[in-house]
């Protein structure tokens, strides 16, 4: 490991572009996999990896890229060095000049999916750029069924999660994960109480958030279909006892829960799940549906309970929604609405005032 160390940060450290551009040629040339040093050249790559100017030199070399990328689609043969190049190849996937090489490598990627969290990293950071993603998304091919493989593992990568919220800034990536068979959502929603992975987690729950700026899809997401309100309701849910007539509202899923149930431990998750119901408010089909279902006695317990301010400051714009009165007659839509810019400041400034005397609030009570 030494050696492999002190190979990475020679090249780092010369200021002899020509000699670096030589040394990186030389290591490429070890990468590849019938190379009996691969195990060692792929250490080297990997630690080159760690710093920026060692990601910034690799990004900058194609042929090393595709020589890693090569030496990384054996890991699911075992091969030795594979994963630590895949690993060296996550990490210089977080440079914009490795894009192109990296995207056109992602054939030879994409069947370590499911069972490979490094090929999750190197899409989710490929497609952090609103720009980038949709070609990712294309990448993924139709249907994009490597990432159906990745929803339907038993333990799904932790990984995954980033990937999607990623991929759902783009609107060819929020059209891939609401494809009218329903199979990607429903999934996701299922992961929404992933036990195993708050990374994953977010990154599913960020992910459905972004899916519901498109509204046309409210009414399907809410409907028999998807079924989506229960699942975002649960996480939500606490145990206490309600009237009956209040359960009587309530999903199926959501009545009587066990006293062992808990809500969503992570307070920006919480956060998401309710900005996503918020944006769900937006229709007036959505808002009848989430009327219907109960919607408004989950929320006013968890407003009870919950004790950071900005939850509960986006708890009470649901709720505020859920009891207030309809819109006027072509207002119903909510995110076609037209807000002027001086009211829209007052508004902002407003929020923020509020926010912030709830902050404050808690923290003097404690």
């Amino acid at each position: 490991m030494a050696a492999e160390t002190k190979m990475a940060a020679t090249m780092e450290e010369t200021n002899n572009d020509a000699a670096a551009v030589t040394a990186l040629s030389e290591l490429t040339a070890l990468l590849s996999p019938s190379s009996p040093a691969a195990p060692e050249a792929a250490e080297a790559a990997l630690s080159l990896s760690g710093s920026a100017s060692g990601r910034a030199l690799l990004a900058a070399h194609p042929a090393a890229l595709s020589a890693l990328s090569a030496l990384a689609a054996m890991a699911s043969s075992a091969s030795r060095g594979a994963h630590t190049a895949l690993a060296a190849l996550v990490n210089a996937s977080s440079e914009p000049a490795a894009l192109e090489p990296l995207l056109a490598a992602l054939p030879s990627l994409l069947p370590l999916l499911p069972s490979s969290g490094g090929v999750c990293g190197v899409l989710a950071n490929l497609s952090r750029d609103a720009g980038a993603a949709p070609r990712a998304v294309r990448a993924l091919g139709p249907g994009a069924e490597p990432l159906l493989r990745a929803l339907s593992a038993a333990r799904p990568p932790a990984e995954l999660g980033a990937l999607l919220c990623n991929l759902s800034q783009a609107p060819e990536g929020r059209r891939a994960l609401l494809e009218r068979s329903g199979m990607v959502v429903r999934r996701m929603l299922a992961l929404v109480r992933y036990p195993g992975s708050a990374e994953l987690r977010r990154g599913v729950v960020g992910a459905l958030r972004n899916c519901c700026f498109e509204h046309e899809h409210h009414e399907w997401l809410l409907g028999p279909e998807v079924e989506a309100l229960p699942a975002l309701l649960l996480p939500l849910a606490g145990s206490e006892e309600i009237p009956e007539s209040d359960t009587e509202q309530l999903p199926v899923d959501l009545q009587y829960l066990p006293p062992e149930h808990q809500r969503e431990e992570e307070p920006e998750i919480r956060k998401m799940l309710l900005e996503t119901l918020l944006l769900l408010t937006a229709t007036k089909g959505g808002r009848l549906q989430m009327r219907s279902q109960g919607c408004y006695v989950v929320l006013r317990e968890l407003h009870s309970w919950e004790q950071e301010p900005q939850v509960l400051n986006t708890c009470e714009k649901v709720i505020q929604v859920l009891i207030g009165d309809e819109p006027e007659a072509g207002l119903e839509n909510l995110l076609e609405v037209t807000i002027p810019e001086e009211l829209e400041r007052r508004l902002a400034r407003l929020d923020a005032e509020g926010q912030g005397q709830g902050q404050q609030g808690t923290a003097s009570a404690r």
